[in-house]
């Protein structure tokens, strides 16, 4: 295998072809608010502080409109996660989007995609966030099986997620995704052939569908140490993935990242596909991050010092690190991989022969029409891809 696959010196960082700054500019808005926080969460989310929300929403608009003062890309995505977003009254969520739009240059056709639990939304609801322009819901359903859902914690029944697509679709969405998990302790083949089978009949035009991860620090992870849950077990996993291959790529869907099926490569979440190509973006928000050429920073995960720091006027920056050309290089290609289409000749950082050649060998990596992109098995042991090929 030549080294010609990669690009030369530091043409992979000053002048991509896909990645990097080539791969747009995001905005993201974390809204750290739900009304039951489920027991395998370890995001920055709360379920008791409801009465923080006005207070809240007032100073991730602050935090907009001072952020924006100091010059940024126009703006190809913007992403509203939690937490709960649709917990906040329509018309705030509306307003912070309004805020974004007022105070940064968001290019023609830009996503904006926002988070929903399906009991949080109904089609009046939906139709606010279209008025505000939002283009893209991704809802959380996580499983279509009951006991499944108790397990999670989840606080809607299985029919509730498909009420919520039709309230999107009512209301003019032009893109619905659903989010699953797979792997949950008690699940069996039949649940997630159920879950996949109800997926196909809702009609969405794109699926995340991630394996259940087991945090200690969380209420699962405490059960499952007391013994009191099963761990989840990697070989089902394993299997559960290669089913939703199997059924979502038999019914047209385009696996285009190792987690993420589309109807069409029209329909990809174009705010993740940004992340793994490397880009650029910025966060607002508690415990939200930021990301420009190796410089990354991260607010406070305590709602109550990020409130503080906002409406003091200071930057509500918790932490801060500068990757060096080694680390962006390590971290291009594992999130680049992530990817089906993997990685633009001229995206690819400098590889070692003899690292390229034994990754190859092993059966994790691969070239196709000049591109460096995982196999299938190295799709589902990318840390060793990555750690073979750096």
């Amino acid at each position: 295998m030549s080294t010609a696959l990669a690009a030369p010196s530091r043409t992979w960082l000053d002048a991509p072809v896909e990645s990097g700054r080539a791969a747009g500019f995001g905005i993201y808005l974390h809204v750290p608010f739900c009304r039951h926080r489920c027991g395998y969460c370890d995001f920055a989310t709360w379920d008791d502080r409801a009465p923080l929300i006005p207070r809240y929403v007032d100073a991730l608009r602050a935090q907009v409109q001072r952020e924006a003062a100091v010059g940024w890309p126009a703006v190809t995505s913007v992403f509203v996660g939690g937490g709960t977003p649709t917990l906040l009254p329509a018309a705030d969520l509306a307003g912070l989007i309004a805020t974004v739009r007022a105070e940064f240059d968001l290019t023609p056709g830009a996503e904006v995609t926002v988070e929903a639990n399906p009991e949080t939304v109904d089609a009046q609801y939906v139709a606010t966030l279209v008025d505000a322009g939002v283009t893209r819901v991704s809802i959380g359903a996580q499983s279509f099986s009951t006991h499944v859902l108790d397990v999670l914690e989840r606080q809607h029944d299985p029919e509730r997620p498909l009420a919520a697509v039709a309230a999107a679709r009512e209301a003019g969405i032009e893109q619905v995704s659903l989010d699953l998990i797979y792997g949950t302790p008690g699940e069996s083949d039949a649940d997630w052939e159920q879950t996949l089978a109800t997926v196909l009949a809702a009609g969405t035009d794109h699926v995340s569908a991630y394996a259940l991860t087991v945090v200690a620090s969380t209420p699962l992870g405490r059960a499952v140490a007391a013994g009191a849950v099963p761990s989840p077990v990697p070989d089902i996993a394993r299997d559960r993935f290669d089913a939703a291959r199997d059924v979502l790529g038999g019914a047209g869907f385009d696996h285009y990242e190792v987690s993420n099926w589309a109807r069409t490569p029209a329909r990809r979440s174009r705010h993740n596909v940004l992340y793994w190509r490397h880009g650029d973006y910025i966060g607002f928000g508690v415990g939200a991050h930021a990301h420009r050429d190796g410089h990354r920073w991260w607010s406070y995960r305590s709602i109550e010092r990020y409130l503080d720091d906002v409406e003091s006027g200071v930057a509500p920056v918790a932490g801060e690190e500068r990757l060096d050309t080694e680390a962006r290089a390590a971290e291009r290609l594992m999130l680049g991989l992530r990817l089906r289409d993997g990685l633009h000749p001229n995206d690819v950082p400098p590889i070692q022969p003899a690292a390229l050649e034994d990754a190859m060998t092993a059966g994790l990596i691969e070239t196709a029409c000049g591109r460096l992109r995982a196999t299938d098995a190295g799709w589902f042991l990318l840390d060793d891809a990555v750690l073979r090929l750096v």
